[in-house]
């Protein structure tokens, strides 16, 4: 392959054991596929060429154990980088690297770290130190991976609080549009309830009106019937009890009681009380003036 695309160019050839030397290939490319080909090249030399980035798919090399990335033009490592979890040593001197993917915290296996002469963010750079020498260098890994792991538990800290800010958010809104629903189903209640009472109310204006109607028509029937039996004989006046037959009830009573006292003073021994004596002389001169009087009678009949 030419020296820019990496095409034409056998990677067996360049194969010694497990190491890849693509040093000074004046690559700006990196054969990713070819490389997959490769799983017993575990160390991979990709120092002095032109790489300004590096392919998603590169994270899919697995199998790196070491690699050397040095003395190239990378801005910026691939975000699922850390999926390299079998990478030991990593050599990332002379290039433009600013941060690193929080995904590196995921090289566990990480001994060997440089990132030297690279326009680091100064945490980073203040984290990682120097590595002039082995043990530098392995203790840049040890620093490089503990902030990593750290920012990658405060991303994690900041997505759960926002998970759960969305989730207090989301019952929020559930709650609210579950009071909304209750608020609607009471609103709707109330109105069914008005309205029924609303017919109710029409239904009892309708029954009265109806009585009414039917009282009204029951009296004009009435009224017409009243001519048609005036056409009936009259019949005869009841006569009412007059007061002379009160007078003369009064009478008789009075006679009764007079003949009860007269029998009392004439055949009980209550004759020769003074009211019975009162009471027998007064009987004999009635008796003598109706003898006197019907004595009066026969003579006026004779002479006529």
């Amino acid at each position: 392959m030419s020296r820019g695309s990496g095409k034409g160019l056998s990677l067996r050839d360049k194969l010694d054991g497990n190491e890849l030397d693509l040093s000074l290939c004046d690559l700006n490319e990196v054969p990713v596929r070819e490389l997959a080909a490769l799983p017993k090249a575990t160390v991979l030399d990709l120092s002095c060429n032109n790489l300004i980035s590096l392919p998603s798919d590169f994270c899919s090399l697995m199998h790196l154990v070491k690699l050397d990335l040095s003395k190239n033009r990378l801005q910026q490592l691939p975000l699922d980088f850390g999926r390299l979890v079998n990478l030991q040593h990593l050599d990332l001197l002379n290039n433009r690297l600013v941060t690193l993917p929080v995904s590196f915290a995921q090289l566990k296996n990480l001994k060997w770290l440089d990132l030297k002469d690279n326009p680091l963010d100064p945490v980073l750079a203040k984290v990682a130190g120097d590595c002039l020498d082995e043990k530098q260098c392995k203790q840049a890994a040890v620093k490089v991976l503990q902030h990593m792991k750290a920012i990658q538990s405060e991303q994690d800290r900041q997505r759960q609080r926002k998970l759960q800010a969305e989730r207090e958010m989301e019952k929020k809104r559930e709650a609210e549009q579950r009071a909304k629903e209750a608020q609607e189903r009471e609103l709707r209640k109330r109105e069914k309830a008005e309205e029924k009472e609303r017919r109710r109310r029409e239904y009892d204006a309708q029954k009265a009106a109806k009585q009414e109607m039917e009282k009204k028509t029951k009296k004009e029937t009435v009224h017409t019937r009243k001519p048609a039996s005036s056409s009936r004989p009259p019949q005869p006046p009841r006569h009412k009890p007059s007061w002379s037959r009160s007078v003369l009830r009064v009478l008789l009573f009075v006679l009764f009681c007079i003949l009860c006292t007269l029998a009392a003073c004439k055949l009980t021994e209550l004759q020769r009380q003074p009211l019975c004596v009162s009471v027998n002389t007064l009987y004999e001169d009635v008796v003598a003036a109706l003898q006197n009087h019907k004595t009066l009678q026969n003579m006026l009949q004779h002479n006529s």
